[in-house]
């Protein structure tokens, strides 16, 4: 470990206790972009909580909800860094399936329960002490810092891509850090050098002007629900190859140097398999782990619905 850091890790060791009261004051505050509930008010905590750092802090409006955007450039010369993270939360719906309500913390063998503690309001909070502890420490940063926190990302960001082309001036980066995703069973760090992103589309289908009885009808009006599963069968084969012309253009396959590096990542994948109760992984079989994750796209049905589907 560098010199400068160790003492940066015994100041948040002997900080623990009330960095925890903290985050915990601070996940207590709803954030529900889907409904608009505290979105304000939880943006307004930021810029409070990064200026009190010594961040120029400040809220940028968008069409939707606001991006919180604070910069410590005092480094001249050296790389500049982006965090990025979301205030906003998912709504805690159901709420009779929560131990404890989402919005009262609470600790249970060891653990900190509370929406949004997970996604993200816990990531992008423990790298806003980080900072903290680093200044207090050495009153510097080894690198010039961005903060960019998003109000939208749990409705799909819907406003972020013309925020970055409006404002790209005040983004200009070598390197951009989000702090998401799930800590890996062996308790070690994860670093991700990418994402795969997604696209997204709603098909419909529709057939009669009104419900017809299949016995009086099956037969002779065509059924949307046959039309939708064969347009979709279409589109990803039996040996889980995805079929549409032109998806695969743009996949760039691994570097040799990229495939050692995944063959050394540990995996129990019979332990997996039966935590997920499954028998078997996706097709294709012979496809690795961790290749499914990292160099192939995916078609994914998120959902499906037509007909009547209550009791009886």
């Amino acid at each position: 470990m560098l010199p400068s850091i160790s003492p940066v890790f015994e100041h948040i060791e002997n900080n623990q206790e009330p960095f925890i009261r903290r985050l915990i004051e601070y996940v207590s505050h709803p954030s529900i972009s889907a409904h608009n509930i505290g979105i304000r008010e939880v943006s307004e905590i930021l810029v409070q909580m990064l200026t009190e750092l010594g961040l120029e802090t400040q809220t940028i409006p968008t069409a939707g909800h606001p991006m919180v955007l604070g910069c410590w450039e005092r480094a001249p010369g050296a790389p500049t860094v982006l965090l990025y993270g979301h205030y906003d939360v998912q709504p805690p719906d159901p709420l009779e399936e929560w131990i404890s309500p989402p919005f009262e913390p609470t600790i249970r063998q060891g653990r900190i329960y509370a929406r949004g503690v997970g996604d993200n309001k816990g990531q992008h909070f423990a790298q806003i002490l980080a900072i903290e502890s680093h200044l207090a420490v050495h009153g510097v940063l080894p690198c010039n810092v961005l903060f960019l926190l998003e109000g939208e990302e749990e409705i799909g960001s819907p406003h972020i891509a013309d925020f970055v082309r409006q404002h790209h001036n005040l983004l200009q980066v070598d390197l951009v850090i989000t702090a998401d995703g799930h800590l890996h069973e062996s308790g070690q760090p994860v670093l991700e050098y990418g994402v795969r992103g997604i696209a997204s589309f709603e098909l419909r289908a529709r057939g009669a002007n009104r419900d017809v009885h299949s016995g009086n009808f099956g037969g002779v009006v065509p059924n949307p629900i046959w039309e939708l599963i064969h347009l979709l069968s279409s589109m990803k084969n039996a040996q889980g190859e995805i079929t549409i012309e032109g998806l695969y253009d743009n996949v760039i396959p691994p570097t040799p140097l990229e495939l050692e590096a995944v063959s050394r990542l540990p995996l129990d994948l019979e332990a997996f398999k039966a935590e997920m109760e499954l028998e078997q992984l996706d097709q294709p079989l012979e496809r690795p782990y961790y290749d499914r994750l990292m160099f192939h796209p995916t078609f994914t049905i998120n959902g499906f619905h037509s007909g009547y589907g209550g009791p009886g």
